[in-house]
């Protein structure tokens, strides 16, 4: 039996640095004035006020991702765009689970993103509060990823299967991610933490089966083979792109 001890929630949710850029989460204020909040960005519609000059901070994110990519594909930006989002929450959310037995309230509307920042995903939390590690689903599935995948879905006619797709690769990426961490500090209670939560988070029926278990790879393709000079991710479904010899 292995014995979990955990801390509360740190203000600066200083644990999560050495586990890398994908967990970390700015507190605070952001630098920039004005970014929107990720619930602005899930809106249907984009808002009367811009928030520092984005209309439609999804749609920015997207062309911004389509631009980088060099993809004339939009549905292709989306999913991209998508699942570096979901990976960010994820292990923002499962670290904290993890290492403290806590999970920080990421209410969308208290989290701001910056549509035209770099890869991770920039987040910036107002006010770290502690909520039951049992909120786990509801604080990222529910919160996020139910609404951004809406939105994307409507707005690029992406496939929500493919969406919920790269959600669950998003987890299963994290879990992997908390695992290797966890084993080269000593931290085995991190680790089964980690896998346990995430078992409990795939039994929902958005992302059961999204991820074989046995060999851990995702059940539906993210599109990154339609990207001029892409390739297939480590975990892709195919074993070669589609249409290619």
């Amino acid at each position: 039996m292995v014995l979990l001890t955990f801390v509360d929630l740190d203000p600066g949710l200083a644990a999560l640095r050495p586990l890398g850029g994908f967990f970390v989460l700015h507190t605070g204020a952001p630098p920039l004035a004005g970014l929107p909040t990720l619930a602005r960005a899930y809106a249907p519609a984009a808002p009367a006020v811009p928030a520092k000059g984005y209309a439609d901070p999804m749609d920015f994110r997207v062309r911004k991702v389509a631009r980088s990519l060099g993809t004339p594909e939009a549905r292709v930006a989306a999913s991209l765009a998508h699942q570096g989002l979901a990976a960010r929450l994820w292990s923002v959310a499962l670290g904290c689970a993890a290492l403290y037995g806590r999970v920080p309230d990421l209410d969308p509307r208290l989290l701001r993103w910056d549509p035209d920042g770099s890869a991770p995903d920039d987040l910036w939390l107002g006010e770290v509060r502690a909520l039951p590690v049992d909120g786990l689903d509801a604080v990222v599935r529910e919160g996020h990823l139910v609404p951004l995948t809406a939105a994307l879905s409507a707005r690029h006619r992406v496939s929500a299967r493919l969406l919920w797709g790269n959600a669950g690769a998003a987890l299963a990426s994290s879990v992997r991610m908390i695992d290797r961490w966890a084993r080269t500090g000593g931290r085995r209670d991190v680790a089964d933490r980690a896998r346990t939560l995430a078992a409990g988070l795939f039994a929902h029926p958005d992302l059961a089966g999204t991820v074989d278990p046995a060999t851990g790879r995702r059940r539906t393709c993210c599109l990154y083979y339609r990207v001029p000079g892409g390739g297939l991710c480590g975990d892709c479904c195919f074993d070669r792109p589609p249409g290619r010899r």
